[in-house]
């Protein structure tokens, strides 16, 4: 049987807690496996017309799915777009308004281009320096790892890449470090890691290798609620369950399926609850929402009796 007490707000405790966990692939069978779909690009800086049929694809996973010249754009427009003339970042270029320079109104003066004002993504407070290849033909390496992997982000000082010939680890401050240089960036937040120097053969490497190892620790913030069900001295001192009566009976009710229930009669309580010390045990307890729906239930490990002295207090702690 069930007892319903309304739960307050200040009943409930919602906890934000970080947990961690360490992923290492090795192969690229493993890193293209269903469930993990870790894909390699090459990103491609062409000055030819764009043709569908003809220019060149790039991707590991169920084979070249995205065009290489989008990769380099795409790769440029989030990360790199302020980097592109200065290694620390292109100084906003905006233009200014003259107050009634003529009978139209206000004049714009000078360059409107938004040269320096994107965000990139920045993965340090620090004066961070970034290079991107412009020249025609350039070339650069990108690795996506999907979120269901890497959580809130990818915890820094932890991102390995090795294969047969490189070997790069990130520095916790989102550069790529190969042989003590700086040869790319890598976007915690998004699971990118980009290749933006080294010879051509590095960066094939990167993309095509297949003997290679893939490691790094994911975040992910879990919630955990907490509820605190206080039995108050004065509450549930008494069971509810209809077998404390004398006088009922087992009816057997026959339809689609047989089944049982106890009928009580309504008459006199047992003996054994009408002593004074007679106290009833909780041993479950259900979460319900504001139509009794029950949400959630959890069971103690051994019944515990109720106090009639003092308050009872049971927490209950979801994650999500």
């Amino acid at each position: 049987m069930s007892a319903y007490k309304q739960l307050l707000a200040s009943d409930v405790i919602i906890t934000p807690f970080e947990v961690n966990k360490s992923f290492t692939f090795q192969g690229a069978a493993a890193l293209t496996a269903s469930n993990v779909s870790i894909d390699r690009f090459l990103g491609l800086n062409t000055s030819s017309l764009f043709n569908p049929s003809t220019d060149p694809k790039t991707g590991q996973v169920s084979g070249p799915t995205q065009y290489q010249r989008l990769i380099y754009n795409s790769i440029k427009q989030l990360y790199y777009s302020n980097y592109l003339n200065s290694s620390y970042g292109d100084s906003p270029n905006v233009g200014y308004i003259v107050p009634g320079a003529d009978s139209e109104g206000d004049v714009l003066v000078g360059s409107g281009s938004s040269q320096g004002r994107y965000f990139n993504y920045k993965q340090t407070d620090l004066t961070f320096a970034k290079s991107f290849p412009t020249a025609t033909n350039s070339t650069i390496g990108v690795l996506s790892i999907p979120s269901r992997l890497f959580g809130n982000y990818i915890q820094p000082n932890t991102f390995l890449w090795k294969s047969s010939s490189i070997s790069i680890t990130d520095d916790g401050e989102g550069n790529l470090i190969q042989g003590g240089s700086i040869c790319g960036n890598i976007f915690y937040y998004h699971g990118i890691a980009v290749i933006t120097s080294g010879s051509l053969g590095d960066i094939s490497n990167f993309v095509t290798s297949s003997p290679v190892t893939c490691s790094f620790n994911s975040s992910l913030t879990i919630y955990e609620t907490q509820y605190k069900c206080t039995i108050r001295e004065g509450e549930f001192n008494f069971t509810l369950n209809p077998t404390v009566e004398s006088g009922g009976s087992t009816v057997t009710y026959t339809d689609l399926q047989t089944s049982s229930f106890y009928q009580p009669k309504g008459g006199e309580l047992n003996s054994n609850v009408t002593g004074s010390y007679f106290t009833p045990y909780v041993s479950t307890v259900g979460l319900y929402d504001d139509n009794q729906n029950l949400l959630a239930i959890g069971k103690l490990s051994q019944p515990l009796p109720t106090s009639a002295v003092t308050d009872t207090t049971i927490l209950i702690n979801l994650d999500r």
